[in-house]
């Protein structure tokens, strides 16, 4: 009654052993570096803002706002930004990322909110780090939460 197929089906999987496959160690080195490459843009951030404000130390942002120098250390910032680069680097083969301009104008409210995302980044890459065993990303991810959360602890006992 019907007639029976005689070309091949679209719905069939194609052979194909020339796609690459990674493995789980691979994926999660991608991921990890992909964390730190993103914890290190904010960061970057934070640093160029801390800059701007009294090379780093306690002052007054735009409408004389105060800025908390805990978490807001230049230097600070740029060593952190170096190690989270060398992990980077080290994950990705020996290349080193690229980094991005920081932007103008930081108040208040976007330095919180680059704290915050900070702090979010790091928790994502000790969660990375931790599933694939690399304590050097590890310590470092829970140094870099450590310090946002201080930063952000410290900003709210300022402004209370």
């Amino acid at each position: 009654m019907y007639e029976p197929i005689r070309t091949k089906s679209v719905h069939t999987m194609a052979a194909a052993p020339e796609i690459p496959h990674r493995s789980r160690e691979q994926e999660l080195d991608i991921r990890l570096a992909g964390q730190l490459t993103a914890l290190l843009t904010v960061t970057d951030e934070l640093h160029a803002l801390a800059t701007r404000t009294d090379g780093g130390a306690q002052g007054t942002g735009p409408a004389g706002a105060a800025l908390d120098g805990a978490g807001m250390d230049g230097a600070a910032l740029a060593a952190a930004a170096e190690r989270i680069a060398e992990q980077v680097a080290r994950l990705s083969g020996g290349h080193y990322p690229l980094r991005a301009e920081p932007t103008d104008g930081g108040t208040p409210a976007r330095t919180e909110a680059l704290q915050q995302r900070a702090h979010t980044l790091a928790g994502n890459a000790l969660a990375v780090a931790t599933s694939r065993g690399d304590s050097a990303a590890m310590s470092l991810a829970a140094e870099r939460m450590e310090a946002h959360t201080a930063a952000l602890r410290d900003r709210d006992l300022a402004t209370a």
